[in-house]
């Protein structure tokens, strides 16, 4: 079969939808036919950066040796299967976030390194993310993907907004990233060429579209394209059952059931799916290629979340995380299983004689190692590495003089292609990363 020539930008279409193509060994879908033909055939480098707030237990956030002989302390076992492909990073600090030493001066610039405007004004720094999207946003649908599972909090706290605390994303000093809390507008991101409300399935919208292209693929990918629109398909049942469900997390409503007709887009009641759906997105988002660049906000610094299906309810995230107690614990695993759940994901979508996750770099971090707002020495920990960062490495800054940050920042943009001299408070990229 000759091999189709395609524009990376190529998508399936329908009224009103735009679905992009997974990666296939028979079609060229990524790379720029006009610049570099050697490359076409060659899956991107994608970067995601999950957060969770209010940092770890602070006697079980740590790993000792390498390779697949590494040993994790227990917030991190749900990582366990990824040792080889994992580095995890100790020692590493943003020195402007030690003035305010509340939740939100030291979440504010944590992407950015940048000093923050205390007295309820708002400026910060432009983040990683936000910088790589700037640079290389144009080579796909969506520059970057903003998503959240706890809306943002408006107030001020401590002489600084709160607006630092709810969002690490930021498009500019002074303009957090739009937030996406909903599921369902978030996949109409990917998938709509304008996100609106509707019932229309972005299945049915392309599938005419969909069944002309598999006319000219190989069966190897006919089936992978299959396997595709299901996964799709499934996302978007969740994401309608979801929004049928109740309303904010953490709220409870005084009824069984609502008194008013609920719309079909909703914020969804059980943080587990929430976080899920979330986690799905994503990954279709980086399969897809719609996006390249995408921060996920488990939740908010000095956030309100609580776990009912951990059997912790009595006591919001925020509360939990002064006190190293085994349900703060179980919270914290909570968390990197989402990571986990990504990591598996994407390692079982295979592009060429790598996996997705092998072609990605997930980072997960907080603002704080731990809930009594220690930012001496933040929690770092990467899976994947694009298909450039050696796996099995268990880093120890905490000795050297130039521990910034944003040094790791320098080196994961250097392999999103992004070649800075300077960003945030660091002159030079980790050289291990």
């Amino acid at each position: 079969m000759a091999t189709h020539q395609l524009s990376r930008r190529t998508l399936l279409r329908g009224l009103g939808v735009s679905m992009a193509l997974p990666w296939m060994e028979s079609v060229r879908a990524f790379g720029d036919d006009a610049k570099d033909a050697a490359k076409l055939n060659e899956p991107p480098t994608r970067m995601a950066i999950l957060f969770s707030g209010c940092g770890y237990h602070s006697h079980e956030w740590w790993a000792k040796d390498s390779g697949s002989q590494m040993e994790l302390g227990k917030v991190l076992h749900p990582l366990n299967g990824f040792k080889d492909r994992m580095v995890f990073i100790r020692g590493l600090y943003n020195a402007e976030a030690l003035k305010g030493n509340i939740h939100s001066s030291q979440t504010g610039n944590l992407l950015s390194g940048a000093p923050l405007s205390a007295g309820g004004t708002i400026r910060s720094g432009t983040s990683i993310d936000q910088v790589v999207a700037q640079k290389i946003g144009h080579q796909t649908k969506l520059p970057s993907l903003v998503l959240g599972c706890e809306k943002a909090n408006p107030s001020v706290h401590k002489n600084y907004s709160m607006l630092y605390s709810s969002h690490i994303s930021w498009s500019s000093p002074t303009t957090p990233t739009p937030l996406e809390v909903y599921p369902a507008l978030a996949f109409d991101q990917l998938f709509k060429d304008k996100a609106q409300r509707g019932d229309q399935s972005v299945l049915d919208a392309v599938l005419a579209d969909a069944q002309d292209f598999r006319r000219d693929i190989s069966k190897l990918d006919q089936q992978k394209l299959d396997e595709y629109l299901n996964s799709v398909r499934e996302v978007e049942q969740r994401i309608k059952q979801a929004g049928k469900r109740g309303e904010l997390q953490g709220w409870r409503p005084t009824l069984t059931k609502p008194n008013i007709a609920r719309p079909k887009d909703g914020y969804p009641q059980d943080i587990v799916e929430h976080m899920r759906l979330m986690s799905d997105i994503l990954v279709l988002a980086f399969q897809t290629d719609t996006t390249r660049v995408c921060t996920l906000k488990l939740n908010n610094d000095h956030g309100t979340l609580r776990f009912p299906h951990l059997g912790i309810d009595y006591m919001i995230h925020h509360l939990l995380s002064h006190s190293d107690t085994d349900d703060w614990l179980k919270v914290n695993q909570f968390f990197l299983e989402q990571m986990g759940y990504i990591a598996r994901r994407l390692d079982s979508i295979q592009e060429g004689e790598r996996t997705a996750l092998d072609n990605s770099m997930i980072m997960l971090c907080s603002s704080m190692l731990t809930g009594h707002h220690d930012a001496t020495k933040l929690p770092v920990v990467m899976v994947g590495g694009g298909g450039k960062i050696k796996g099995g490495q268990n880093l120890d800054y905490l000795d050297n003089s130039n521990r910034q940050m944003c040094r790791l920042f320098l080196s994961m943009m250097d392999k999103m292609g992004v070649r800075l001299d300077k960003f945030g408070d660091a002159t030079q990229p980790l050289a291990e990363v």
